[in-house]
Formats: structure tokens, sequence, C-alpha cells
């Protein structure tokens, strides 16, 4: 049998079959999109614009509202449309785009976050070191190195999951091209994919989540060590948007990814990837303003700019 000469397109079935939540599902998901973009958008020219935040933390920021961003750009468009189109098919190499992109910024925000977690670590424990340690070259390289495990992760996953045959169907059961619901479609033995999928999962979140965790009882034990209330408040206070960002990203990906295949429900998993490619992209903005005096003090700086300007 050839490699996948059977399929030249996918059909991709949505997030329901139900005619009368078409509409109301559309103007959802539209409002969470137009806010994504809103939100990540504003975040990424304030950040760039206020020279207050030009520090390591809000570069961090702004790479991670940059991947939310596209996160959104790549899922949110099609799936918009297919709430009412006729036919929801999507071409078989804009699927393998769709999918090698979406597992690039999944890997980068996993990282990212682990990224963040250490500069948050070196802010608290070493404060006198901390411009010397989180050097503008070092953060650089710790961002290109999060993009290139990212691209080649995805890569491995792409080429392997297209490189097996569809033969049976090219109805896919979900909203967007995601691995496992292609693996789920495919006729061909796909025991290295989920193998593969395991071990790299596993390393990528796994080192991710190992480095959050030892950077907050680092930092918990420093904080501890604060002696005034005020001092403990304010040293935790910077550490809170981060931790919310984590528990909802690292939760999501880990029953996502990390779960056997006889568990293995579609309903579900649509479920739980809109929380992850959606919803939290449209959080994290809100996340990291609502609760950062910096942010609120430079959004509030810019809004009196263009008022003033205007």
């Amino acid at each position: 049998m050839g490699n996948h000469s059977e399929v030249t397109e996918f059909i991709l079935s949505g997030l329901t079959d139900r005619p009368e939540l078409q509409v109301p599902l559309l103007w959802v998901f539209l409002l969470i999109y137009g806010f994504t973009l809103l939100g990540n958008g504003g975040m990424i020219l304030l950040i760039t614009t206020d020279p207050r935040l030009h520090t390591p933390m809000y570069f961090f920021l702004r790479n991670l509202s940059f991947c939310d961003l596209f996160v959104s750009l790549i899922i949110s468009p099609k799936m918009l449309l297919n709430f009412l189109a006729e036919r929801k098919n999507i071409s078989y190499t804009a699927c393998a785009v769709q999918m090698y992109l979406s597992i690039v910024f999944a890997d980068v925000e996993c990282l990212l976050l682990a990224v963040m977690a250490y500069d948050r670590y070196v802010a608290i424990c070493n404060p006198l070191l901390y411009t010397v340690t989180m050097s503008r070259k070092l953060c650089k390289q710790l961002v290109a190195g999060v993009y290139a495990v990212g691209l080649v992760d995805s890569m491995i996953h792409t080429c392997c999951t297209f490189r097996l045959s569809f033969c049976s169907s090219n109805i896919l059961n979900h909203f967007f091209c995601d691995i496992l619901p292609l693996l789920a479609l495919s006729c061909s033995d796909t025991r290295i994919n989920e193998i593969l999928i395991v071990v790299f999962t596993s390393c990528i979140t796994g080192s991710s989540f190992m480095t959050v965790l030892l950077s907050y009882v680092y930092i918990i034990f420093a904080i501890l060590q604060i002696r005034s209330a005020e001092g403990r408040n304010k040293a935790f206070s910077t550490c809170t948007f981060h931790l919310t960002s984590v528990v909802l990203f690292f939760g999501t990906l880990l029953f996502m990814y990390l779960r056997p295949t006889s568990s293995y429900s579609m309903d579900i998993d649509k479920v739980a990837s809109v929380f992850y490619t959606l919803v939290i992209p449209m959080l994290n903005p809100l996340i990291y303003s609502l609760r950062n005096k910096e942010v609120k003090d430079a959004l509030r700086k810019a809004m009196n700019k263009l008022l003033t300007n205007s």
C-alpha cells in the first residue's frame, strides 16, 4: 500500500454536528478570537514600546504573547469558517502545516513557562546578580533554544504521522488537525508514533515541569526567609500570575497527551483542545495584566498618552 495516495484532503467534523449550536458557538469563539488577538497583540505592543518593561521577565512574556497569538491564528480562522461551511474540508498539505505549527507553538509555550520560572527564581533568590545572570544574550539564547526544540520535535511528529496511510476514511473527528485524531484515523500501525508521543512529550513536558517545580521550591524558601509580611507579599505577587498560567497549561497538556490510548475519548479531547489552544491564549494576557502593577501602569500611561494626542 502506498504512503497516503488514497487521501488528498480531510473533512473536519468540528466541535459538534448539531445544527442549532453552530451559530451560537460561532459567536462565542469569535469573541474569544477577538479578545485573544486584542490581548496578546496589545501586550506585545505595550512591552515593545514602554522602556520600563524592557527587562528579562517582560522579554519572555512578549514571546509568550507572540506564541499565544500565533496558536490562535493557526486554529481559529478555519474553525470559525467551518461553523458556517457546508463542506468542512482541509487539504492534505494544509492539515500537515496546521499540525506542524500547532505542535511547534505548544512546545514553545511549555518551555517558555519553564524559562520564566527560572527567571523568577534568579530574580527572587539572587536579586543582586539578576541583571548579570539574566543578560540580554542569555535571554535571546534561551528563546532561540526553545524555538529550536519546538521546530525539531514538531518535524519528527509531523513526518512520522504523514507517512502513515489514511485509507479507510478522511473524516477527522476534530476541529483542527491534531496528532491524536489523525493517528486514530490511520489504517497503518501507529505504535511507533504513540511511543514517540510519550517519549518526546514526557521529555519536554517533564523537564519543563521539573524546572518550574524546583524553581518554585527555592522561591518559596527564599520568600519565607523575608521578615516583613509586606516583603513576602510583594515577592510572591510577582509569581502568582506565572503560577496560574503554569497550572492551566501543564494540567491540560498532561491530560491530553500522557494518557493510555485505552482511555482516549475524542469528545473529551475536543474540550481539552479548546481549552489549551483557544481559551488559555485568551486568558494569559488577562492573567499577566490584571495582577501585574507594572503592566497596569504602562497600560494606563499608554491610554493617557493616546487620549492626550487625540
